[in-house]
């Protein structure tokens, strides 16, 4: 009886610590599978954090390829349609290279900012402009979003476009738009000085396409018309509620159609609290195109400004908008007339018989007569 309840106990503490080396393994398993699913979370999120912040540096482009996340494509993008949002883009645009010395090679180049409602009704005229001086220059185009510009492949225009949204006159969308162009623009590194025009589709060049590469390359300024009149139009627009960051006396007014060096694009694309500040306050009838960049620079950049547009317009007949032209208009004489319109200006310090480089505005009908005398009077 003794040996046979002993036993009993020997088999009971066998079948107890077998339950618990069970439960053990058990544990184990449980912890095992907890982890293994734990780490297959963690690294799905972690390819969605790096996916998301690949975006920012490398975005996918409406014609993808396997460039668009190379070294290469982020020098130089491969294609302007992108997924970036405004707030992604300026961020981007504004990032400055630290080290001096490039590890590419890079050529001066001029950037051609085209806002345009839609059409490019002169689009032959700038063709024939651009013709020739291939590695010089850059066009980027911000139009109605749905609105595609179709031209041949040989066009300076082909594949230009740029992601674009809605704009109205007037309002703080133009000036959004602006800013679009300039970081769009910036994204491009191979350049070593690069100078940004604002155009409108219903501008022109007046002189050929040397003349005007050499005078903006080897400017020591930029172009923005500043100025500060006691009148309606200028201080009149001024709202008190923008003071202390901007005062009555800093307030500035001028043309919309500017000429900038690259560090003063990335100062306008890059800033953001005086932005917000035109977007609260400024509203019709104050129009933040016309006074948001000569107020800006004057509080921060005069140095660098000749203080001057580099684009003729007529505003002698009065009224909101400038004098079209159209066929009718167009002779020599007229073309001459802005290239040498007894306006005194400054270049370098010094003065000039040039002081307007483009010229606006140009009704469609004036493109034929325009063709006409592109080689003859401007030369090209």
């Amino acid at each position: 009886m003794l040996r046979t309840k002993m036993e009993e106990e020997e088999e009971e503490e066998v079948a107890n610590n077998w339950s618990i080396s069970l439960a053990k393994l058990m544990s184990i398993l449980v912890i095992l599978v907890a982890g293994f699913a734990f780490g297959l979370s963690l690294t799905s999120h972690f390819n969605q954090y790096s996916a998301s912040h690949a975006e920012v540096f490398f975005p996918r482009t409406v014609f993808y390829d396997k460039e668009s996340l190379s070294v290469k494509a982020f020098i130089k993008p491969t294609h302007l349609m992108h997924s970036m949002s405004d707030g992604v883009l300026f961020w981007r645009a504004s990032m400055v290279p630290k080290i001096e010395e490039y590890p590419f090679e890079r050529v001066p180049k001029v950037a051609f900012l085209f806002l345009t409602k839609g059409t490019l009704p002169l689009l032959p005229l700038w063709d024939r402009f651009f013709r020739g001086h291939e590695g010089l220059y850059s066009i980027y185009v911000h139009s109605l979003p749905d609105y595609k510009i179709k031209v041949p492949e040989n066009s300076a225009f082909f594949a230009r476009q740029i992601p674009s949204e809605e704009t109205s006159w007037g309002s703080i969308t133009l000036l959004d738009a602006e800013k679009r162009l300039l970081a769009n623009a910036l994204l491009d590194f191979s350049n070593e000085r690069f100078r940004f025009v604002l155009l409108s589709e219903s501008c022109i060049p007046v002189y050929n396409f040397p003349t005007v590469y050499e005078y903006l390359i080897n400017s020591a300024h930029s172009f923005v018309e500043s100025y500060d009149r006691d009148e309606q139009q200028c201080r009149g627009r001024y709202n008190r509620r923008m003071a202390p960051q901007i005062e009555r006396y800093q307030w500035r007014k001028g043309s919309e159609w500017f000429e900038l060096n690259r560090e003063l694009a990335v100062n306008i694309v890059a800033d953001y609290k005086y932005y917000s500040i035109f977007k609260k306050y400024c509203k019709p009838s104050c129009y933040p195109d016309e006074h948001y960049i000569p107020t800006y620079l004057n509080l921060f950049h005069g140095s660098l400004n000749a203080n001057r547009s580099l684009t003729w317009v007529d505003w002698s007949r009065g009224g909101a908008h400038p004098a079209t032209y159209g066929a009718p208009n167009i002779v020599a004489e007229f073309i001459q007339e802005i290239r040498n319109n007894n306006t005194f200006c400054m270049y370098n310090s010094r003065p000039t018989s040039i002081c307007f480089l483009f010229a606006r505005k140009f009704a469609p009908s004036a493109l034929g007569p325009l063709l006409n005398l592109a080689s003859t009077v401007m030369e090209f």
